[in-house]
């Protein structure tokens, strides 16, 4: 899991971003409502989730509790190998940004 942040040039709106990658349900979730708790109302992170039930879970979830997903994108991870993945769902990722209300 890794916390990194980035702002733009004016040092406001900072954007973490947490890597859930691999995390199995519901612990995602979990990792995800933990974070959010430690951040400010209007703050915005990026979480990275597998595709499937990890992210399919952490974006209803995320919604119940009241917070807005700004944007979902599932990204292609370029470090696996193509030909040795079951199905072109193994491959990549999905990006949720999501703002703290």
């Amino acid at each position: 899991m890794s916390d990194l942040s980035a702002s733009n040039e004016s040092g406001k709106n900072t954007v973490r971003e947490l890597n859930l990658r691999g995390v199995a349900c519901p612990m995602n979730f979990v990792k995800t409502k933990l974070f959010l708790d430690k951040m400010q109302a209007g703050e915005v992170v990026k979480v990275l989730l597998d595709p499937g039930e990890p992210v399919e879970s952490v974006t209803t979830s995320i919604r119940q509790e009241g917070h807005e997903i700004l944007q979902s994108i599932q990204m292609v991870d370029e470090s696996q190998d193509p030909v040795s993945s079951a199905n072109s769902l193994s491959l990549g990722f999905f990006c949720l940004t999501i703002r703290k209300v």
